[in-house]
């Protein structure tokens, strides 16, 4: 039997806006939470740094929104995307909805921080530095978690557990080893590469997208004067210029017109970060009884559409929606099924869309030709326009979380 003081209603592995998210409303709603983040922070994380003007209700919501705003971040008027020969269309952020209709270009150390702050004022017991290494199992139900901080390993009972570990699925994927006798693993196809400049050349109220051969990049204004580039190349091309990101950036991603105007002046004064990317769109809601995944460990959206951040912070708020709406049967006999019924069906009705949207979308954004037809084709409709940009992302009324369980 575990020791009492080490029991919790939630576990939630990650401390990024999916991971916070969720622990802060679940924490509003009464349950007693843990959040387990590997890192210190603030720190700096590979990421797009656009917030679309959606999240800034979702800020709101979680109490954080003022903060947001004095944390310097730029506010972004608009979207603009060009193909490789500088054809270029745009997209107002007011479009997506939301708020004053302004996106905010905030980086991730900033935005991160302020999150995991209002977690531990809602009463969340956070502990940074603390990574978690295994899962606790009853038979096939996970019952806790196992985490390792300054080498010394803690075993902490739950009646749910949250992966918010992003796309490397940590402890989700240790249940998919659990359950298969072999699981193959491919070379991932994509890297993706992050760094902030100095004296970048691209327009300081925009969210600039480049599309070139094999992937795709964007650029946008933060605070400090900074601006963040993020981008995607193939792996092959990663491997051809020996890993230098500095190198790729201007061989790959400058054979953009606009990129090549914008980035040729600009000095990098960050450290680059990189990760490999295996795959897009959705992965497995629940990959036991027991678990669930928030954020990219549930699925991951492509950055170009501008929805990441959001659909982090929205499934966070479903995740401690749907455990809040079951608490008072999962503290009297643990039964998960029906809290795994909900969030399946809720999530598909949130995210399904979109995400099959999206699917279709990336087969053009990686070839030249395409996105060059789609830019020309779009240019020539706002409607038109303003149906996609919409479509990737739907604007949803929040579920009422009940404040006792």
């Amino acid at each position: 039997m575990k020791n009492s003081s080490n029991n919790y209603d939630v576990v939630i592995a990650g401390g990024g806006p999916a991971g916070t998210s969720a622990a802060i409303q679940l924490a509003m709603a009464g349950a007693r939470v843990l959040l387990a983040e590997q890192k210190k922070f603030p720190r700096a994380k590979l990421c797009g740094e656009f917030i679309s003007p959606e999240c800034i209700e979702h800020f709101a919501r979680l109490g954080v929104d003022q903060r947001m705003v004095e944390a310097g971040g730029t506010e972004l008027c608009e979207t603009v995307f060009y193909s490789r020969s500088g054809r270029k269309v745009g997209v107002p952020s007011e479009w997506f909805g939301g708020g004053k209709g302004m996106a905010l270009g905030l980086s991730r150390a900033e935005m991160d921080a302020r999150l995991l702050s209002r977690a531990r004022e809602a009463g969340v017991r956070v502990m940074e530095e603390t990574q978690a290494v295994g899962l606790l199992m009853k038979g096939k139900h996970v019952d806790g978690v196992r985490l390792k901080r300054n080498g010394e390993e803690l075993e902490v009972g739950s009646l749910a557990v949250i992966d918010a570990t992003g796309r490397s699925r940590s402890l989700a994927r240790r249940t998919e080893r659990a359950s298969s006798k072999s699981v193959r693993r491919r070379s991932a196809p994509l890297v993706a590469f992050k760094a902030h400049l100095e004296n970048s050349g691209g327009d300081p109220r925009s969210c600039e997208i480049y599309f070139y051969l094999g992937g795709y990049g964007g650029l946008n204004s933060i605070e400090g004067g900074l601006s963040n580039l993020c981008f995607i190349v193939s792996a092959s091309d990663v491997r051809a210029h020996g890993g230098d990101a500095g190198l790729v950036m201007r061989s790959v991603v400058m054979k953009n017109q606009r990129a090549a105007e914008a980035l040729s002046g600009a000095r990098v004064s960050s450290e680059w970060l990189a990760v490999a990317l295996e795959s897009f769109g959705r992965g497995i809601l629940i990959p036991a009884s027991g678990i669930m995944a928030v954020g990219d460990a549930a699925s991951f959206i492509d950055p170009f559409t501008g929805s990441g951040m959001l659909m982090a912070l929205e499934s966070g708020e479903l995740a401690a929606q749907t455990i809040t709406n079951n608490l008072t049967a999962l503290r009297k006999d643990g039964s998960f099924d029906d809290l795994a019924r909900e969030y399946r069906v809720r999530y598909d009705e949130i995210f399904g869309t979109r995400l099959r949207i999206c699917s279709w979308l990336r087969r053009a954004a990686f070839v030249p030709r395409v996105a060059e037809s789609m830019i020309f084709a779009l240019g020539g409709s706002q409607r038109v326009r303003r149906m996609l940009a919409r479509s990737t992302r739907r604007r949803t009324e929040r579920a009422s979380v009940g404040r006792s369980a």
